[in-house]
């Protein structure tokens, strides 16, 4: 089982049992997104780097090349003046977002989180789990084509790759370095990294150096070409079945998705780069506020327990508020305001919303069917859309068509070299 071995990796080999098991029964039902009655029943794709039919050798020029000139689909990456991509700087942050040294007790990495066989997400957990297992409050987003985003963070938090990854260094719940210095200090004092920095920048490791590499590697995670590309862009009527365009139809205007998720006449990110609140975020607070007494907590496909809310909140910590932009800007307009995400990919970057509490795709389908919760404050575009079953599944073939063809080369990429952890030297 994917999250247990992951938990033994997370955790120091001195806990007590007791304490263990307690941790892993809390999340054991984490895992298993509210409100969803069989978490089982959704099926994971399988994305290998076995399947990729380009050699390991030489990926950091296909991947330069991803980045400078596109995919269909997609625009070319704005890269900014100051860090303009390079083989160097690519093969450099490949290393550094694999390498688990880089945490508090060097068993994070940036690739745990973000698994690159899991479209560079992680469908294993309902919401993140950092160094001996402390729970973040919301899901790992989905890097793929995060170069294309203009803010970061389910909040906005960040604006740049070249900083945004100070935050998981040093978060008490993440990789929980005391300081960013000695992450800094630790790569210049590494032998194995010594030749890549000064490849990449002509010098020894340093703060604005790791960002740039990064940056640079995570914006060459390009992942358009896919059926709907080559039906819309390519105009190849058979790359998609007839559901599918009749999802299309659905997508572009009874169901009024584009009005958030944009397609544009030569390319489509589809998002806008805004912040909403689809009454999700809303949703979420209430139950959090007024739980119910009794939770159902399932083990096995087959086999559950009804327990009370009380019982399992003695043996986790209290689930905190998620006031979404607010959190960012402490504007009272911006409550429960969330970045809106690419749909590219959409079908292989499971659980789903902020704080991944939806399963599946036709659960978020079937939340945007409703109209949402319907408070106040909720996006007037969120409304009931009355769909049929069919047009359900419908809208949901087409999304499937929004998947790249080339996602198990960029897991290759990732996997060209062994983990780096107690690595010396390539």
């Amino acid at each position: 089982m994917y999250v247990i071995s992951s938990l033994f990796l997370n955790y120091h080999m001195n806990l007590s049992m007791f304490v263990f098991l307690k941790t892993l029964f809390v999340i054991c039902i984490l895992i298993v997104p509210s409100g969803h009655s069989n978490a089982y029943d959704v099926s994971f794709p399988i994305l290998s780097a076995l399947d990729c039919d380009e050699s390991a050798e030489g990926w950091e020029e296909r991947a330069y090349a991803r980045s400078i000139n596109g995919v269909l689909g997609l625009p070319n990456i704005d890269h900014p003046i100051d860090n303009q991509p390079s083989l160097a700087k690519i093969r450099l942050g490949r290393k550094l977002f694999f390498d688990r040294r880089l945490s508090i007790n060097k068993t994070m990495s940036c690739a745990m989180c973000h698994v690159p066989e899991q479209a560079f997400t992680n469908w294993e957990l309902q919401t993140a789990v950092g160094v001996e297992g402390r729970s973040l409050k919301r899901n790992s987003p989905s890097l793929l084509n995060v170069g294309f985003y203009k803010v970061l963070f389910h909040d906005g938090r960040d604006k740049m790759l070249e900083t945004q990854f100070v935050s998981p260094l040093i978060a008490r719940n993440e990789m929980a370095n005391p300081s960013v210095g000695l992450v800094i200090d630790l790569l210049q004092n590494l032998a194995d990294y010594k030749n890549y920095f000064h490849q990449a920048f002509g010098g020894q490791a340093s703060l604005d150096r790791v960002g740039m590499a990064l940056g640079a590697y995570q914006r060459s995670l390009v992942a358009g070409n896919t059926l709907f590309d080559h039906w819309y862009y390519n105009k190849k009527d058979s790359a998609l079945t007839e559901s599918q365009k009749r999802g299309f139809k659905l997508f572009t205007g009874k169901a009024n998705c584009g009005s958030c998720h944009l397609i544009n006449d030569k390319h489509a990110l589809f998002t806008d780069n805004l912040f909403h609140d689809t009454g999700y975020g809303w949703m979420r607070e209430r139950k959090r506020q007024y739980p119910n007494e009794k939770v159902l907590v399932q083990v096995t496909p087959d086999l559950s327990f009804e327990l009370s809310h009380a019982k399992v909140m003695s043996v986790g910590l209290p689930v905190e508020a998620d006031l979404g932009r607010y959190e960012v800007t402490e504007k009272p307009e911006d409550r429960w305001k969330f970045r809106t995400s690419s749909l590219r990919n959409i079908a292989v970057t499971m659980p789903y919303m902020h704080d991944g509490g939806l399963p599946s795709l036709a659960e978020v389908i079937n939340f945007y069917d409703s109209g949402g919760p319907g408070h106040p404050l909720q996006d007037k575009r969120i409304q009931p859309l009355n769909l049929s079953k069919k047009e359900r599944d419908d809208l949901e073939n087409f999304l499937e068509s929004l998947t790249s063809l080339n996602l198990s080369c960029l897991v290759a990429e990732g996997r060209s070299h062994d983990p780096d952890n107690h690595e010396i030297d390539h």
